[in-house]
Parts: C-alpha cells; sequence; structure tokens
C-alpha cells in the first residue's frame, strides 16, 4: 500500500496507521473508510486515537500479560467504542448519500 493510498493529505502517521489497522479488521466497511478519509479529514482524530490505543493495548499485552495488568480490559473497551464510533460514522454517512 503506498503511503497516502486512503489517507486524507492532512492525515498524519498515526491516523493512517489506524485507518489500516481498522480496514484489517473491518473489511466490510474497508471501500466506505478509505473514501470518507480521501474526502475529508473528520475522521483524522479518531483514527489516531484508535491506532495510539491499540498499540498501547498491544505493549502492555506483549510486556505484562493479561493477568498483570488491569489497565488491558480498559484499552481493549476503549478501542472497542473507538471502532463503534467509526462504524456509526461511516454508516450514518453512508445513509445521507443513499
Amino acid at each position: 500500500m503506498s503511503k497516502n493510498h486512503g489517507s486524507a493529505s492532512n492525515g498524519t502517521e498515526a491516523a493512517r496507521r489506524g485507518l489500516w489497522r481498522l480496514m484489517l479488521k473491518l473489511p466490510a466497511i474497508r471501500g466506505e473508510l478509505q473514501v470518507l478519509v480521501a474526502r475529508s479529514g473528520r475522521l483524522n482524530d479518531l483514527l489516531e486515537a484508535y491506532e495510539e490505543a491499540n498499540a498501547t493495548l498491544e505493549r502492555f499485552l506483549r510486556d505484562r500479560g493479561r493477568n498483570d495488568c488491569p489497565l488491558i480490559a480498559e484499552y481493549e473497551t476503549v478501542c472497542a467504542e473507538i471502532e463503534s464510533d467509526i462504524v456509526r460514522y461511516v454508516v450514518d454517512t453512508m445513509k445521507t448519500h443513499d
């Protein structure tokens, strides 16, 4: 994937990584995500937050293990909530363009 494929020109590298991560996790809305991000930077903050939360979660899992870190459950919840917010935005945007 090229550096700017599917990302807004004003997006940060963290937002791009968040987009790629979501596209892998949610293939059903992959195309819509790419289109929305290319058209507007509105999702960039959420994508950046998603990337940062996932990176932190991965670090906790790698360094501490599930049983030794109560923050793991909290970060799993944060990641799921951000995913939900993004999916809701995509669905709402698709409804308004129908």
